[in-house]
């Protein structure tokens, strides 16, 4: 006998999931232009291997979209000895993440083994006149057949006529071109390659990512010393003998044009010098009188002379080059990733080599001690989520906004993170974080990164979720390459979408009954918003969404809230 339930789009189900412990989601709310997400849980203690079908009913078929989700093994879901609150599973086992297409339209069942649906209701896609005018609740019914069986799932989707505002925080995932070229057997710029660019930042854009690393050089991210990425870089450089560089930015040209196609507003330029201390120049190669080759990298100084002379050649005529298109003031520049504290003195000397060219421009860079911001070596700061506070501070003194913030491996206590073991929640709760405190941008280093640490080699992320294990599983990646050169998505990445979406919700509601009562409403619910404290239970984070919703829904209607 098959068993089914509709859960939430946040809970995690394991194959050996107990179904009657899981808590039945039994409806939501849903705005004109929004995308929401839910799962269906199943499985057929009685049967082997068998395929299901799964129907809504109640809404025009072309507003739902299905996928199934995938377990995916992980060695290392969390750093070992990880014993906090958020954590739903530590140990090594197979993790639900991976979003599929469903195999013909179906869905499998294995036995006893709990298995779920991802289903996606996409108000945008209604027709105009099943659009209600007024709030409206529909009823919904999924049905699940199997084997001669069909169960009627019923779910009540609440309709609210308006529109969430378009969404305003700045979101980056560093996207690696040269792990597309490696999984693919593609050769970097191929026409092969440009499309499964296309195709990775297309998946990006639906999910909320509108700013892309652009690789004007290879970017010099987690790269041993002494050693190389595959070449990506979009500039051409030609070096002449009498030492004079000539720049083709044709290559640049298409990437933008394909940037506007998939919906990218922002270009966030690879670093101008190497990561963790801004000590040398990034991977630079050139068309030179002895060939194709390499001229500037880990052997070379990052403020000698040669490099110096290049940077004062190549950024006028790259600014000049996009103030031409009309395009300078959409790119964002960085020095170095993650530079320390002890490394403050040659980032001040790298900033400074570059500082008359980009002046006016926006320059940011990851890092977590306040001196880089106090010292002015840096203009827009990324903290980590965990050394937030004292930018925080910092900015509400100088009554300034556009703070950014971040998390990579090493914000996993206390904090959102969307690692494998860490429940959807507390991935999702960072929207809320991210509207209270007024957060313009956010950045997360990997949206596609199939390597191992330093770049020694590629690795399967359908095997190796933990880059050879190197930090936990979730950092590295959040999409997954599809066979046919297309991002598959996973769990984690539509539950940051989701955050996205709440960021969004919160603003509406600030719009209709303003922002106290949107706060109150809120930390009335989950306490005191603060970063190192997250909402962890799925029932906790609906109900801030139900809330907010809720709010909405009344003020708009003109109706007190009960």
């Amino acid at each position: 006998m098959i068993q089914a339930k509709t859960v939430s789009s946040l809970e995690k189900c394991f194959r050996d999931t107990d179904l009657t412990k899981v808590p039945e989601f039994k409806g939501t709310h849903i705005f004109r232009n929004q995308r929401i997400s839910l799962q269906i849980a199943m499985n057929a203690p009685d049967r082997g291997t068998d395929w299901a079908e799964v129907v809504c009913r109640g809404i025009d078929a072309r507003c739902v979209a299905l996928r199934q989700v995938e377990y995916i093994w992980s060695d290392m879901p969390c750093w070992p000895g990880t014993d906090e609150p958020g954590y739903i599973r530590t140990g090594p086992g197979f993790f639900p993440d991976l979003l599929a297409p469903p195999e013909h339209g179906r869905a499998k069942i294995r036995g006893s083994e709990t298995r779920c649906v991802w289903i996606d209701i996409d108000a945008s896609l209604m027709p105009g006149e099943d659009r209600p005018a007024a709030l409206s609740v529909l009823p919904l019914t999924f049905e699940v057949r199997c084997g001669g069986e069909t169960l009627s799932l019923p779910f009540e989707l609440t309709y609210v006529p308006a529109d969430l505002p378009e969404q305003t925080i700045r979101f980056t995932q560093w996207f690696h071109c040269d792990c597309l070229a490696n999984w693919y057997g593609a050769e970097p710029w191929s026409e092969r390659h440009w499309q499964i660019v296309e195709n990775f930042a297309r998946t990006a854009v639906r999910n909320g990512i509108d700013t892309l690393l652009t690789p004007v050089f290879t970017p010099p991210l987690d790269t041993r010393p002494g050693g190389e990425r595959r070449t990506v870089q979009l500039t051409g450089v030609r070096l002449c003998r009498n030492g004079r560089y000539i720049f083709d930015f044709s290559r640049l040209d298409r990437w933008i044009d394909m940037c506007d196609r998939v919906g990218i507003k922002y270009f966030e330029i690879s670093h101008l010098f190497t990561q963790w201390g801004a000590a040398h120049a990034p991977k630079i190669m050139a068309d030179t009188p002895d060939g194709y080759r390499r001229i500037f990298g880990w052997e070379t100084d990052a403020t000698g002379p040669g490099y110096r002379r290049f940077l004062d050649r190549f950024l006028p005529a790259f600014i000049a080059h996009m103030k031409a298109r009309g395009d300078d003031g959409r790119c964002l520049f960085h020095i170095s990733d993650e530079p320390s504290a002890e490394q403050l003195p040659q980032y001040l000397k790298s900033r400074a080599a570059v500082a008359k060219h980009l002046e006016g421009y926006t320059v940011m860079d990851a890092l977590s001690d306040i001196r880089f911001y106090e010292s002015g070596a840096v203009s827009t700061p990324i903290p980590s989520t965990d050394h937030i506070e004292p930018f925080i501070e910092a900015f509400g003194r100088e009554g300034r906004g556009g703070l950014w913030t971040y998390y990579c491996c090493g914000q996993t206590r206390g904090v959102s993170n969307r690692m494998f073991g860490m429940s959807g929640a507390r991935t999702a709760f960072i929207g809320f974080q991210l509207w209270k405190y007024g957060i313009e941008g956010f950045l997360q280093w990997g949206y596609n990164f199939y390597n191992n640490c330093g770049s020694w080699d590629a690795v399967n992320p359908y095997i190796d979720s933990t880059g050879s294990g190197w930090v936990p599983s979730g950092d590295t990646y959040s999409v997954y390459p599809g066979m046919d050169g297309q991002a598959l998505e996973s769990v984690r990445l539509c539950l940051f979408r989701e955050a996205l979406d709440d960021v969004r919700m919160l603003r509406l509601c600030e719009s209709v009954v303003g922002r106290e009562r949107t706060l109150a409403a809120a930390e009335e619910i989950c306490g005191t918003i603060v970063f190192s404290r997250c909402v962890c239970d799925t029932e906790t984070m609906e109900a801030l969404r139900g809330r907010i919703a809720s709010l909405i829904a009344s003020g708009l209607s003109g109706r007190r809230l009960a």
